[in-house]
């Protein structure tokens, strides 16, 4: 998904406590509020967003290569990460937050700058007073698998 440039920043925290969830994701997406730098780091951005689910869209560049010519885990590992952390946050009321307290992946396939647009979805499996879960699943253009995961995250007030 293309982003404009003056959508990128970091928000205020006084700010992003005043709104729940789901409505700072909207912002985001609709580009009303600041997408966080690491959007812009690497080139993804919110294609899809509702209470407990958002996608992100990115397209693998070769700056993304490993040494061994694929592009880095880390990169699958951080767009998962960010898709189930949001998900989670999108449940969130004004004035809490979240931090991610673990996370697995499991990689099923490369990605190389041949392999087109990713789509990153996260959903949420359970959301607690304190604790959250959430999967979450990157596919090529096809619908092919090539990473999945699961994420733990504390919830508190901020």
């Amino acid at each position: 998904m293309d982003m404009p440039e003056a959508g990128f920043g970091v928000m205020p925290i006084e700010q992003a406590r005043t709104m729940d969830g789901l409505t700072l994701a909207r912002g985001i997406m609709e580009g009303r509020l600041p997408a966080p730098p690491i959007a812009r780091t690497l080139g993804f951005g919110i294609s899809e967003v509702e209470a407990g689910r958002v996608v992100f869209g990115y397209e693998p560049v070769a700056d993304h290569y490993n040494p061994l010519g694929s592009i880095h885990g880390g990169i699958a590992a951080t767009l998962l990460d960010s898709v189930m952390g949001f998900s989670v946050h999108t449940t969130l009321k004004a004035g809490s937050s979240y931090t991610t307290v673990e996370i697995k992946i499991n990689y099923v396939r490369a990605m190389t700058p041949n392999t087109g647009k990713v789509r990153a979805e996260g959903k949420i499996i359970n959301v607690g007073s304190r604790i959250a879960t959430a999967e979450g699943r990157l596919t090529d253009s096809t619908g092919r698998l090539l990473a999945h995961g699961t994420t733990t995250c504390l919830i508190f007030p901020i």
